[in-house]
């Protein structure tokens, strides 16, 4: 039988305290507290079998310890009143330790956890959690507002945890979505079940630290875990190049699917691991990547991977080298690697012996690679070998006929037609090609059966132009006015005429200003910022004419600035068809800076113009602690012109030996660029200077009369393409290679020198 009570408060009356102690073992008792006293005192009086149910709204600033034995049959649940109505906020967190407890039906939101755990499977370093379960509990953007705070949102601890049916989404601030610890006996051998969760999209860090799940760390990476990991959707993971980072022995990675996640299934430490029947659907998005093979008895098989684009260490397929006599931390020698009967549809790059250099010279061996099905529209089955790859042994291997072959000995080609199944993949229509690739019974798991249901899964990303058009009318800060009403999402239509705004534009949300005719809206900044993009704030400027010329007579005006406060949210900015112009009241007039900490997915610049300006166009570059953050994941500029420029095009910085991002990417054009970076304060000498970035391409531009363009290389393989351009009265670009053995390439072609 289960008893049920209410228990508001420590005023409630003595004798309802004294009826649910005495129903002892005979009752099963339905607790419903309302306050965090309540909670203590149910929470002391808690038998087997009992239910501690949160009350409906919102608890704010509420650290859950829920300490507490039950057993197998009788668990002791801490649960929400009506799933999806109880809401941690502010600066709460939860913590498990005991045995045999059920959490469930909690949602946080609106805050972050004032330790470094949301949830963790223990009260202390002594006092575990084993034989426990996490289920239906929601963190959405629970993130701290300091971006490069570190702590992380899920802890496992103990032995025989279960993490299942959860909903983690928007992880903004570095270190690991979630992790499973080794860090004492008491944690290892531990048979941890983490499956049906949803982990929904997590933005890009612009560092390392952007795990999605961890499991151990390379300090215990020789110890087994045995976690399984089965049965998870991963849905646009970014943060880094490791999506999961397996770092412990072991462990099963089975039957998850990986939809447009920028990295890779990694095992990065430890030995005997198991990937089998998991699903990538890279749909084409850059840096989507598959599995990456290290250390010793891994098996890699029935996996499907289709539309990857990754290279490098975030490849489709990727088998290291390794360390000789590896220390525990870095990487320890591919031996006896198992890899069969895997799907590789339209995957950019596989990869043997990645990493080769002077450290990584143990070459994988003993390893076997059989009933493998490639098939590659592109003409190329993709391959690259790194070094000397004869300890792997291929057998058996099949690949369509219009790819060429990288390997000689253990791939055979044939004509091969695909068709799609019920289950959404891949497979040859004649039926004797089928016994390559994975099999038919694969069923990838659907969005819709992971996560919880109460929960809606949205777009991580408010989507321009998906509000409302608004019509603005010139005059003195109507455009301010009109940006204070709007809406996340609207559109404010400027009308023809002249918009006079002497109050700096500050922008929490996503909008475009588009002029109603290209080039008739004329805007006058009358201080030293025109707009400032904060935390949520998202900017297109389409069609606008923008003068300096009534901006303050002042050395140092930006026209568009981040907040020189650390932002936690990532931004985007996309200019077009648009003009400006003027910049030049004063010395060191920048178009647009991004202050420390802030970081961009993406700037773009297309079919617009830029003249008469001091300073700089973009400044990318505050990130100077050299540890592999910056500040830009994608800055493209096209189709444009910049003529009369003092300062450089872009600074762009990423400084330090990181190789966990894939980041800064710097795209020009087909752009007409005169008279750039001669400005005696322009201390770089460049009309375009980046430091660390790691993919640059220069195509088809014009420069006329200007600075020099200047590439300093540095680690993670940087690719530099500086192809069809025109350099009249401009020096030839100077690549300064600062890390000459990491790899870096340079194609430098069918450029004119005048």
């Amino acid at each position: 039988m289960r008893a049920n009570f209410q228990l508001s408060s420590l005023a409630r009356p003595v004798y309802l305290l004294l009826a649910f102690l005495a129903c002892g073992n005979a009752y099963a008792v339905d607790l419903l507290v309302k306050t965090p006293e309540a909670y203590e005192q149910a929470l002391k009086n808690a038998k087997p079998g009992d239910d501690i149910i949160l009350a409906d709204g919102t608890w704010h600033n509420f650290e859950i310890l829920f300490e507490a034995k039950g057993n197998e049959n009788k668990p002791i649940t801490l649960r929400g009143q009506t799933p999806g109505k109880v809401f941690l906020t502010g600066q709460s967190n939860l913590r498990l330790a005991g045995e045999h407890l059920i959490v469930s039906g909690l949602v946080f939101k609106d805050g972050y956890t004032p330790t470094g755990e949301v949830i963790a499977f223990r009260r202390n370093k002594d006092v575990l959690a084993n034989h426990s379960r996490v289920t239906q509990v929601v963190i959405d953007n629970f993130s701290n507002p300091e971006k490069f705070e570190q702590d992380s949102w899920v802890m496992i601890y103990g032995r025989h945890n279960r993490f299942d049916h959860n909903h983690l989404v928007g992880k903004r601030n570095k270190g690991v979505t979630m992790a499973v610890r080794l860090t004492t006996e008491s944690s290892q051998q531990n048979h941890h079940r983490i499956d049906h969760n949803y982990f929904g999209p997590r933005p890009i860090l612009g560092s390392n630290g952007g795990e999605t799940l961890r499991i151990g760390t390379s300090h215990h990476s020789l110890t087994d875990s045995f976690t399984l990991v089965e049965n998870n959707y991963f849905d646009r993971c970014n943060g880094e190049v490791e999506i999961i980072s397996n770092k412990s022995g072991k462990n099963s990675i089975r039957n998850n699917v990986f939809f447009e996640s920028r990295g890779t299934l990694t095992l990065r430490h430890g030995n005997g691991n198991i990937v089998e029947n998991n699903v990538f659907f890279g749909n084409g998005v850059d840096h989507t990547g598959g599995i990456r093979v290290i250390n010793r008895d891994q098996i890699i098989r029935n996996n499907y991977l289709e539309g990857l684009t990754g290279y490098r260490f975030g490849s489709g397929l990727t088998v290291m080298n390794g360390v000789p006599n590896s220390k525990i931390n870095r990487y320890h020698q591919v031996d006896n690697a198992l890899i069969e009967n895997n799907t590789l549809v339209n995957v950019a790059h596989i990869q043997f012996a990645a990493g080769s250099d002077k450290e990584r010279s143990a070459v994988p061996i003993n390893s076997h690679m059989n009933h493998n099905l490639i098939v590659n529209e592109q003409g190329t089955d993709g391959i690259t070998a790194f070094d000397d790859i004869s300890g792997i042994k291929f057998a058996d291997n099949l690949v369509n006929q219009e790819a060429t072959l990288s390997i000689d000995k253990g791939f055979k080609q044939a004509n091969i037609t695909m068709q799609r199944n019920d289950n959404g993949l891949l497979y040859p229509k004649a039926k004797a090609q089928q016994k390559y690739g994975v099999g038919a019974q694969l069923k990838p798991i659907t969005k819709d059966e992971v996560g919880v249901s109460w929960y809606q899964k949205v777009e991580p990303d408010v989507a321009f132009g998906s509000g409302k058009h608004i019509s603005v009318s010139p005059g003195d800060n109507t455009l301010f006015d009109a940006i204070a009403l709007a809406e996340t999402g609207d559109v404010l239509v400027l009308q023809g005429g002249e918009y006079w705004v002497s109050k700096i534009l500050s922008l929490d949300k996503t909008l475009t200003i588009r002029a109603q005719e290209k080039g008739t809206a004329v805007i006058f900044p009358q201080r030293s910022t025109l707009i400032e993009i904060n935390n949520n704030g998202n900017l297109t400027l389409d069609g606008v004419l923008v003068d300096g010329t009534n901006a303050p007579d002042a050395a140092g005006n930006t026209l568009i600035r981040t907040t020189r406060l650390p932002m936690q949210r990532n931004y985007r900015l996309s200019i077009k068809n648009s003009t400006f112009e003027n910049l030049d009241i004063n010395h060191s007039y920048h178009f647009f800076d991004a202050g420390n900490r802030s970081f961009a997915d993406y700037i773009q610049v297309t079919n617009s113009h830029f003249a008469h300006i001091t300073g700089d166009l973009f400044r990318l570059d505050k990130e100077t602690d050299d540890l592999g953050i910056y500040n830009v994941e994608y800055l493209t500029i096209e189709d444009s012109t910049v003529m009369d420029l003092e300062g450089a095009i872009a600074k762009v910085y990423r400084g330090g030996t990181d190789e966990s991002t894939f980041g800064p990417h710097v795209v020009l054009n087909n752009n007409t660029l005169s008279e750039i970076g001669k400005g005696k304060r322009n201390k770089s000498a460049a009309s375009l200077i980046l430091h660390g970035t790691q993919v640059n391409k220069m195509t088809m531009n014009e420069f006329k009369s200007s600075a020099p363009i200047i590439f300093e290389l540095t680690v993670g393989e940087p690719k530099t393409w500086v192809t069809g351009n025109v350099f009249e009265g401009t020096p030839e670009p100077v690549v300064r290679d600062l890390f000459p053995l990491s790899g870096a390439t340079t194609t430098i072609s069918d450029n004119t020198i005048l």
